[in-house]
């Protein structure tokens, strides 16, 4: 079953939202070399929790951290660790919060110092295939629109989409129908309508699509061993178009 908001409801999951974007931000702007994931899950939950917030994903099916922080080969959901992060890694952080009983769910993935021209593609055309797919987020439209934008712009450009995790409905659970899945044909599945919410987040890689789980049962990797970029935001459906909660720019003064 698919819940859409009231406008109260979307302006809590807006708060919400809005602390998880500016957390992630302040995060970023910590990435460098020799830092550990460890001490960014640390950071963040002192951040949410000092903002009035819960961590979404702290005890979620038993995940033990704030953060996803997913690293070069890691595609989602690697826990965070002490390994310092190293020169020309690249690193995907994943977080969400719960507040006044509504969440907010985004990721980034940033640079750990320089690397490749190839690598620094990967990570644009990864960003700008979620703006794409949030471009097709309009009263009517279908939720496959979503994700044949996503793979058209990913392929185009010589990516590809991760097949096995898919974005989801969001609000007063963490996940909600519907699925959005980051490939597939246009014009199918449900239509978007007003005070639908919904995180999508395409996980694109370098080389092939495929993936596999290692042993810890959370971290999902590259078959092939080719590095992958996530990016996600929280967006509301309204009659004037998408509305994007995880930007720190949405929070109402």
């Amino acid at each position: 079953m698919i819940v859409c908001k009231s406008p109260a409801e979307i302006e809590k999951m807006r708060d919400a939202s809005v602390l998880v974007a500016e957390v992630l931000a302040e995060l970023a702007s910590q990435v460098k070399p020799g830092i550990t994931t460890l001490e960014l899950d640390a950071e963040a939950e002192r951040l949410v929790r000092a903002a009035g917030a819960e961590p979404a994903f702290k005890g979620y099916r038993g995940y033990p951290c704030t953060l996803c922080a997913s690293r070069n080969d890691e595609v989602i959901h690697g826990i965070p660790s002490k390994r310092p992060l190293a020169e020309g890694d690249i690193l995907s952080l994943d977080m969400g919060v719960k507040k006044q009983g509504f969440f907010g769910d985004s990721a980034v993935t940033v640079p750990v110092g320089r690397v490749p021209e190839e690598v620094q593609l990967l990570l644009r055309v990864t960003q700008e295939a979620l703006e794409k797919g949030i471009e097709q987020v309009r009263l009517g439209g279908r939720v496959s629109d979503i994700g044949h934008a996503i793979q058209k712009h990913v392929e185009a450009n010589g990516f590809s989409v991760v097949r096995e995790f898919v974005g989801h409905g969001i609000g007063a659970s963490l996940h909600e129908d519907p699925q959005i899945a980051n490939y597939g044909e246009p014009g199918r599945g449900p239509r978007l309508a007003e005070g639908m919410t919904l995180a999508i987040e395409p996980m694109v890689n370098l080389g092939r699509p495929g993936v596999k789980m290692l042993a810890d049962g959370w971290t999902a990797v590259t078959r092939d061993g080719s590095l992958s970029a996530h990016f996600e935001h929280t967006v509301a459906v309204t009659k004037d178009g998408p509305l994007v909660l995880t930007r720190a720019a949405a929070r109402v003064p």
